[in-house]
């Protein structure tokens, strides 16, 4: 079987639509970063350093830091799936990280989206 194609995808080339859409709903890249550093143990530096670097998906998440542990309490639904429920783990932390950023653009409270 082959692997999905968003794996190969650049953590680059999907970052700045992240970013753009929190700015549509009055949010920041500050935002975007803080929960993707959040879930995958990245601190700002190394975060700019695979953009910069062009690094793919499979990569960006098997070189995390640390991936963290209260992932596993983002639910909900994106793309028509529930995040819950998607059986590939890579699949599932990318959708992990757009259902992050889809709750920063909602303007959902910082804590909450945390997990915390």
């Amino acid at each position: 079987m082959t692997e999905h194609r968003i794996f190969g995808t650049p953590f680059a080339s999907i970052y700045p639509h992240y970013v753009a859409k929190a700015e549509r709903k009055e949010h920041s890249r500050a935002e975007v970063d803080q929960v993707i550093c959040w879930l995958t143990g990245y601190d700002d530096a190394q975060l700019q350093r695979v953009i910069d670097d062009e690094v793919d998906l499979k990569t960006f998440f098997a070189d995390a830091p640390s991936f963290n542990p209260n992932a596993a309490l983002i639910t909900g639904v994106i793309c028509g799936i529930r995040v819950e429920q998607i059986d590939d783990p890579l699949m599932q932390k990318i959708r992990y990280m757009d259902k992050l950023v889809d709750e920063v653009a909602r303007g959902k409270k910082m804590a909450s989206i945390l997990r915390g």
